[in-house]
C-alpha cells in the first residue's frame, strides 16, 4: 500500500513510539532505553536488546520498556517475542491512548506470526478506541481477506477509498475479497478506478484485473527504463506480488505459486507488503523462490 497510507507501518526501527515514550523521562531505566536504541541503530543488536532487558529489570511495573524491546524484536523479525513483550506491556499499562497503541503493533506482529485471527483481534480494539482511525485501516481489511471474512475485507477496503482515492493495491484487495464472496465478474465490473498511482508498475497491474492487460506487460514494466538495484527489486516485487494474487483469484495455483514465491524470496526488504508475501506463502505452503 502507498507509505503515505499506512497507518502504522513497521518498516524497520525507526524512533517513533520510542522518542515519545521516553523523551520526558530522566530516570536511569530511561538511560538504558537510550542507549539500546543507540546501540541498535549501530547494528549492535545484541547489545541493544542486553540494554533493554536491563531496562526492563529495573522498571518491571513500567510498560515503556517492553514497549521498547518489541520494537527491537519487531525490527530483527522476531514477531513471536515481539508479541510476547507487547502482551506484558499491555498488562502493565493503564492510559487508553498507549494502550490502543500497543494493540495495534501487537497486531501487526500476531499477522506477521501469520496469527491471523489475532491480528483482527488486536486491530479492533485499536479501533474500539482510536475509533477516527477506521477508514485508514487497510491493514485489517488484509487480515480479513486471509481469515475468509471476505465482506468485512470489501467493506474495509471501500471506507479505505476516501481516505486514500489513488491506490491501485486498495482497489486489488478490494477486487480479490470482493471475487471470494460475489465471483470475479462482480469484482471486475466494480472494480475501483484508479488514476493516480505513480509507482512502476502499479498502473498496469490495475489494467491487468481490469482485464485490460497482462501479466506479461506487468512484468516487461517492472523491468523497464534505467531502474536498477533497489528500485528495480521494489518494482520486481510488487510485479510479482499482484500476479501470485491474481493468479489465485483466477484459481491457477501453479502460476500463484510460482510468483508468490518470487515476492516471499524478497520479502524481507519491502515492510509491511513484504510481509503479505511472506505470510501468503506460509499459509499457502509455498516454498520461497530460491
Amino acid at each position: 500500500m502507498h507509505q503515505g497510507a499506512a497507518l502504522i507501518l513497521a518498516a524497520g526501527l525507526v524512533a517513533g513510539v520510542a522518542s515519545a515514550t521516553f523523551a520526558a523521562a530522566e530516570d536511569d531505566d530511561d538511560t538504558l532505553s537510550r542507549q539500546a536504541l543507540a546501540a541498535f541503530r549501530k547494528g549492535e543488536h545484541t547489545q541493544a536488546l542486553k540494554l533493554a532487558g536491563e531496562a526492563i529489570a529495573k522498571a518491571p511495573d513500567k510498560p515503556e520498556p517492553l514497549a521498547l524491546r518489541a520494537q527491537l524484536h519487531g525490527a530483527m523479525r522476531a514477531h513471536d517475542k515481539a508479541a510476547a513483550d507487547l502482551t506484558a506491556a499491555l498488562e502493565l499499562e493503564k492510559n487508553p491512548g498507549a494502550r490502543a497503541d500497543l494493540f495495534q503493533r501487537r497486531g501487526e506482529s500476531q499477522f506477521k506470526r501469520a496469527k491471523i485471527k489475532e491480528s483482527i483481534a488486536d486491530f479492533d480494539a485499536f479501533l474500539k478506541v482510536q475509533t477516527a482511525q477506521d477508514p485508514h485501516h487497510w491493514q485489517r481489511g488484509i487480515s480479513y481477506y486471509y481469515a475468509g471474512e471476505f465482506q468485512k475485507g470489501y467493506e474495509q477496503f471501500e471506507r479505505h477509498q476516501t481516505v486514500n482515492p489513488n491506490d491501485v493495491e486498495n482497489a486489488v484487495w478490494h477486487f480479490l475479497c470482493l471475487a471470494r464472496a460475489r465471483g470475479i465478474k462482480e469484482a471486475t465490473e466494480k472494480l475501483i478506478p484508479i488514476e493516480g498511482d505513480g509507482r512502476i508498475p502499479m498502473m498496469e497491474v490495475h489494467a491487468l484485473f481490469a482485464g485490460k492487460s497482462t501479466p506479461e506487460k506487468i512484468l516487461a514494466k517492472a523491468g523497464e527504463g534505467e531502474a536498477k538495484g533497489e528500485r528495480l527489486e521494489r518494482q520486481l516485487f510488487y510485479a510479482h506480488l499482484y500476479l501470485g494474487l491474481w493468479y489465485e483469484a483466477k484459481g491457477d495455483l501453479k502460476l500463484r505459486d510460482k510468483y508468490i514465491g518470487m515476492a516471499a524470496a524478497v520479502a524481507d526488504r519491502h515492510s509491511y507488503m513484504g510481509d503479505v508475501a511472506r505470510v501468503h506463502a506460509q499459509l499457502r505452503g509455498i516454498k520461497p523462490a530460491k
